[in-house]
């Protein structure tokens, strides 16, 4: 197979040989991860191999089933990896999902092999775990679609769906990152905090960072000073990779070391208030970049280097162009398994459901928050990102969800000592009496999803507040 990925087309069927060219290929003493010690290529590939040989006992070849439940750990990558060096389809579940959960998804999806975590060595807010993975033949069937890798969306604004990736999806995928101007270089670190069994932290961390000689290293804990202490524990350049929830670590440190080797901190997920962006940089003095992306299609844009906040540019080989107040992206085929929804993906276009603009001469995304964000009050129109980003940028607000339940209704996450009744006073300066909630809600930590972002789900937001009362 060409390592030339450029000439892969979305969809095709590439062979399992794309783990070994464009994932473990590289010197044996070459370190490409670094979890409680640096893990060499040579290392890796005897981990995949033996893995490899215990799925293929089980029962699992070429275009077979396979679910992974199981935390970040060497096992989970071994186990990827040899799925995928199979030829079998991989389905990908958080290991924080309920049993319920999972039992409902390995029915749904009817694999034929399970690998979950048996014994967990790990302590509270470890990155990586030290797993004992067990592997459990099923009664199911082979994979039904030609993808490599199966994910379930994080569910944010409701259900998840079941999204489905092609090998060559994902090789494009890496085109795309190897293509942009800012990240990691061959030689270089990802401080990894993104969960890897979601699109950027298995894409733009670990399938990434093997495939361009960066080293993938989580952080001890996920704590503030540990990720810091990650950051200093080699002298190359690094990039922390994490979620909006994650640049709160990192706020939270009192007095940061000086640290040379810190490059940048990239998130996925909501831009954030320039209010956070101005704390965070003047803390630091690093850019803190933005990249808009879906479980659909993987990045779909970025500004690693904070120039164009808040708009966004795409990426090498995506068309991005606004039509009725939403982003569409060029996607060819549908990323749904099962039937497609035509309001989700139609004609080579991926409905993202994000309302913006694309600027005609620069190219440039702007994203305006949610289609649903767009309501009429009274026939005066209320932009519920507007209300969510003045929310957002009142003292003592640390995280603000806005919809719409047969009236403005504001979710909000308060640090002592903000009140409500301070949060509304603050409102009253800032938005016109129309725009303003007409009950705001004050939760000790806002749910979000299991990949950091905030569930805008008007069900889960009513159900939380009803729980603290």
């Amino acid at each position: 197979m060409t390592t030339d990925m450029t000439k892969i087309e979305l969809g095709a069927v590439v062979g399992p040989d794309w783990v070994d060219e464009l994932l473990l290929r590289g010197p044996d003493d070459d370190i490409c991860l670094d979890v409680d010690g640096p893990v060499t290529r040579a290392a890796l590939r005897a981990m995949v191999a033996q893995r490899q040989e215990r799925l293929a006992a089980a029962g699992l070849g070429a275009g077979g089933s396979l679910a992974l439940r199981l935390p970040p750990s060497l096992a989970y990558v071994a186990n990827l990896l040899a799925g995928w060096r199979l030829g079998a389809q991989v389905v990908l579940l958080d290991h924080r999902l309920t049993q319920f959960e999972v039992d409902a998804a390995l029915d749904r999806l009817a694999v034929q092999v399970v690998v979950s975590a048996g014994r967990v060595r790990s302590g509270a807010l470890r990155a990586f775990a030290d797993v004992e993975d067990v592997v459990t033949a099923r009664a199911g069937r082979p994979a039904a679609t030609p993808h490599a890798v199966i994910q379930l969306s994080s569910g944010s604004t409701g259900p998840s769906k079941v999204i489905g990736r092609t090998a060559a999806d994902l090789i494009a995928e890496l085109d795309r990152y190897t293509r942009m101007d800012g990240v990691p270089l061959p030689g270089e670190r990802i401080i990894v905090l993104a969960s890897m069994v979601h699109v950027l932290g298995l894409v733009g961390a670990l399938l990434y960072g093997l495939h361009a000689g960066v080293r993938v290293q989580p952080p001890q804990r996920l704590t503030g000073d540990s990720v810091l202490e990650a950051v200093a524990a080699d002298p190359s350049p690094a990039t922390v990779l994490g979620v909006p929830f994650h640049i709160g670590l990192l706020a939270s440190v009192v007095d940061p070391p000086q640290l040379p080797q810190l490059k940048r901190m990239t998130t996925g997920g909501e831009l954030q208030p320039p209010a956070v962006v101005t704390a965070f940089t003047e803390k630091y003095g690093v850019p803190l970049g933005n990249m808009w992306g879906m479980t659909e299609v993987g990045v779909i844009a970025t500004d690693l280097f904070g120039e164009h906040r808040p708009s966004l540019r795409p990426a090498f080989g995506l068309a991005v162009v606004e039509r009725g107040g939403e982003l569409l992206v060029s996607r060819p085929e549908s990323p749904y398994v099962g039937l497609s929804d035509p309001d989700r993906w139609a004609d080579g276009w991926l409905h993202t459901r994000d309302a913006g603009t694309v600027d005609p001469h620069t190219g440039l995304v702007t994203i305006k928050g949610r289609l649903d964000s767009q309501i009429s009050i009274g026939g005066l129109k209320v932009d519920l990102t507007e209300v969510e980003e003045t929310l957002g940028g009142l003292p003592g607000v640390e995280a603000a969800v806005v919809v719409h339940d047969s009236m403005v209704t504001a979710y909000v996450q308060l640090a002592e000592p903000a009140t409500v009744a301070q949060v509304e006073a603050g409102l009253a300066e800032r938005l016109a009496a129309y725009k303003r909630p007409r009950r705001v809600h004050a939760l000790a930590a806002m749910p979000r999803t299991t990949t950091g972002k905030l569930v805008r789900d008007r069900s889960v937001l009513r159900d939380a507040s009803r729980e603290e009362r």
